[in-house]
């Protein structure tokens, strides 16, 4: 029988499509999120996909002793995936010390317990940002991690550091730390999907948003980068794809396949995309305007990036399957959903 792996922002976005997959692979899972961006329904969602309702603690992880309790009151726990954070690059210009709050001193409780609790495995959501603008294209693990440029990118790094200098003293447990690209995209079955609370800070739900009718319009912050249109490029990432990658990831390090206590993986798909770019595939593929401004350049925000995910396809076993084209008609039927539910 599979181990409990325990996930940290499990009803959060990303969290809650990687929840359905470890249930698809044969794992239970306990979620702790203190919905603070995200919504108990999610659940609903979960298990109409899976036929599992998963166990759901709400909690802070701020609060050490409360976590201390949830892990001591729980046998059979193999692993724990981390997604809770906060996440908005622009956010965390202007609120720092929330950034810092919400990112160091979670990751250092959940350490800090887990050889209490003996879990084995650590997956760390990281990000992108470490590299900050690379020097060359696309970017590999071997990248320099250059001075971030917003607290968000700041709080990923310095995470990094955190989980390699606990290997390094020793700390009973092998992590895995893994950089998205930029997630988007919802599950197939427009079951569960990006559902921000309030305004939204990543492009596609602002998209799928505006296509709605919800948002008047959307803001494309800046045209004059050094881009093939002078809108920033990205490496867009199917959220499902990247779900699987963590499982292979809990997979690798509970039997055993890597002698490395510590790996660093890119999840992308190795394809850039600009700002524009993807408003105009969204265009193209569901028929449906999607009306913008060009505004100011945003703070924090890199030029272009995207990845080279050879060592993941190679090391880890993981490819990026769907497509763009794919992707963003999962999202817009997920939005579609949203509005049958009558929410947003």
């Amino acid at each position: 029988m599979k181990k409990t792996i325990l996930v940290t922002g499990g009803t959060g976005y990303i969290g809650s499509h990687t929840v359905v997959e470890l249930q698809q692979a044969g794992y239970e899972t306990i979620i702790i999120d203190n919905l603070s961006n995200s919504n108990i329904e999610v659940l609903d969602g979960i298990e109409k996909i899976t036929g599992i309702r998963p166990e759901f603690v709400r909690l802070d992880i701020n609060d050490k002793e409360g976590l201390r309790d949830v892990l001591k009151s729980r046998t059979g726990i193999g692993g724990i995936i981390h997604f809770a954070a906060s996440k908005a690059v622009g956010e965390s210009v202007h609120k720092p010390l929330l950034y810092y709050r919400n990112n160091i001193v979670t990751l250092l409780n959940l350490l800090d317990l887990m050889p209490e609790a003996g879990i084995e495995a650590f997956v760390f959501s990281s990000s992108c940002t470490v590299y900050g603008q690379p020097d060359s294209l696309p970017v590999t693990e071997d990248a320099p991690v250059l001075p971030a440029l917003s607290p968000y990118g700041n709080t990923k790094q310095i995470a990094e550091e955190i989980i390699r200098d606990c290997i390094h003293a020793g700390l009973p447990f092998k992590s895995i730390i893994l950089r998205y690209f930029n997630p988007i995209g919802a599950h197939p079955s427009a079951e569960t999907g990006e559902l921000p609370n309030g305004i939204p800070q990543n492009l596609v739900p602002f998209v799928t948003q505006t296509a709605m009718g919800i948002r008047p319009e959307l803001s494309v912050f800046g045209n004059d980068y050094n881009t093939v249109d002078g809108s920033c490029i990205r490496d867009y990432i199917n959220v499902t794809d990247l779900a699987k990658a963590h499982v292979t990831a809990v997979n690798r390090m509970l039997e055993n396949k890597s002698r490395e206590k510590l790996e660093i993986f890119n999840l992308g798909t190795g394809r850039g995309v600009s700002v524009l770019e993807l408003i105009n595939a969204f265009e193209t593929g569901t028929g449906v305007k999607v009306p913008y401004k060009i505004v100011s350049r945003r703070e924090g925000d890199i030029e272009k990036v995207w990845a080279n995910p050879e060592r993941a396809n190679k090391v880890l076993g993981w490819t990026a399957k769907e497509t763009l084209e794919d992707t963003l008609a999962s999202a817009w039927k997920w939005q579609k959903r949203l509005r049958e539910r009558g929410i947003q």
